[in-house]
């Protein structure tokens, strides 16, 4: 396995909130392509023209949006590879994926070519009929996968509820002559599986929760990775499924252990249990492996899929063995809209190009340049404490707020994301990005990095 965590300074300094303006470096300019004077250049220029734009949006969207989400002032018109471009014309590296969905990048022509093909043929039919790109993908992700069988949702979180479900069904399939099967779970510190009412309940952090109680009863929440305490909770008729993420993105990029998943397979063998491993950020080669699991040589009864499986497109998907698919009958779940033609089109292409194992090898390979690249560029800083990941899945682990510094890079052209308790940088770049790409984004974290002494 390629795990490394290389950790740096811990400083006693206290959180900082306070930002100030950061102006896009020499080095940024070049880096991104950016160029406003030169008329006769093909670089991008920015488009006076279109200066007030950005703003009409972002007042449109206070008033006709729901006000869901604390967006960054940047309004996104158009990508190409790794790169995004905003209705000024200024160019943006992009580390975020929208959030490790786009890991073809922007744009990529296979996934275009099955989008554009499948949407002249047939879009939508429900899943009242058959239609043959929803079955191709299911062959496809059993044949490289542990699972037998295969149910399409639209998102994570849809994924992460139809397991719920499963998993319960399970024990009521499985222990016909019990009284009270079991129907409890247990899941981890900064785990992270989705906002609809069920997986909002496998979510660790109350601040999801809160304002939405009383949620699904029945979950409880342990230390990630604390073996002896995990034992304890895990029970024959009381615990129905185990939900873990190998590896947790929103949660901070914290990694399992080969232990740790060893001795939950193990668990919940004894107590009869379903182990349910939530890939939804972290699979798909975000890791350098197709599943994050095989690194381990660990395998789940159930594992949910999402982000990136359709490139942009909405999907999620229930990979399960037969003997989790037994226990389900007609009727037990369903959803009008998944495993469409058009998104279970775009899948495969997907899915055909990151199962590659050339791909793979490149996805691991540039994982661990970043990773020395960003020791390199920001070991030395004091705030840095830590830099872990595994292929690109990386977390920036500081010492204050990560906020200023994400928003330093956005202005020099760079976009990340935070995670955790909002003290992690949290990097998951398109896995087709190249090795120059990411020296210019570890140059521009470098050059940004004085806006934590603020």
């Amino acid at each position: 396995m390629s795990f490394i965590h290389i950790r740096l300074h811990n400083p006693l300094t206290p959180p900082l909130n306070l930002r100030r303006p950061f102006r896009r470096s020499s080095f940024a300019t070049a880096c991104l392509n950016v160029e406003v004077e030169a008329e006769n250049s093909n670089a991008l220029r920015l488009d006076s023209s279109k200066l007030g734009l950005a703003k009409e949006v972002m007042e449109a969207e206070a008033k006709f949006l729901v006000g869901t989400y604390a967006r960054a002032p940047v309004v996104l018109a158009s990508g190409k590879g790794c790169k995004l471009y905003d209705v000024e014309g200024r160019e943006y590296l992009d580390l975020s994926s929208g959030i490790a969905v786009n890991s073809l990048g922007h744009g990529d022509e296979d996934w275009l070519k099955a989008v554009v093909e499948q949407a002249s043929t047939l879009t939508h039919v429900s899943n009242m009929y058959y239609s043959i790109p929803q079955i191709e993908l299911a062959k496809r992700l059993v044949a490289a996968s542990f699972a037998d069988r295969v149910f399409f949702s639209n998102s994570g979180t849809e994924a992460n509820e139809a397991a719920i479900k499963f998993a319960r069904k399970f024990q009521r399939h499985s222990n016909p002559d019990a009284k009270e099967p079991a129907t409890e779970f247990i899941c981890f510190s900064n785990c992270f599986h989705g906002r609809t009412m069920g997986a909002l309940a496998l979510t660790s952090k109350e601040h999801y929760r809160s304002p939405f109680e009383p949620v699904m009863p029945g979950v409880t929440f342990v230390e990630y990775g604390n073996i002896q305490a995990t034992k304890e909770l895990i029970q024959r008729g009381k615990t129905a499924a185990v939900f873990v993420e190998p590896i947790q993105g929103e949660g901070g990029i914290y990694s399992a252990t080969k232990e740790f998943l060893q001795f939950l397979r193990s668990a919940c063998d004894d107590a009869g249990a379903l182990l349910v491993f939530d890939e939804v950020q972290c699979g798909l080669g975000r890791t350098g492996y197709l599943w994050a699991h095989e690194a381990y040589g660990v395998f789940p009864d159930i594992m949910t899929l999402a982000k990136p499986l359709a490139g942009g497109l909405p999907i999620g998907a229930v990979l399960v063995t037969e003997r989790v698919a037994s226990a389900i009958n007609y009727g037990d779940h369903g959803s009008t809209f998944a495993g469409s033609p058009l998104v279970c089109n775009a899948a495969l292409a997907v899915l055909n190009k990151i199962s590659n194992p050339s791909f793979l090898a490149s996805v691991s390979k540039k994982g661990l340049y970043f990773k020395e690249i960003l020791k390199q560029k920001l070991g030395g800083s004091s705030h840095v404490r830590e830099i872990r990941g595994f292929g690109l899945i990386i977390g920036i682990d500081l010492d204050v707020p990560a906020t200023p510094l994400v928003d330093a890079c956005r202005n020099s052209g760079l976009l990340v994301l935070t995670a955790g308790k909002g003290n992690v940088v949290r990097i998951v770049p398109p896995l087709i990005i190249t090795e120059q790409e990411l020296d210019c984004a570890a140059e521009i974290l470098s050059q940004a990095l004085p806006v934590l002494d603020s």
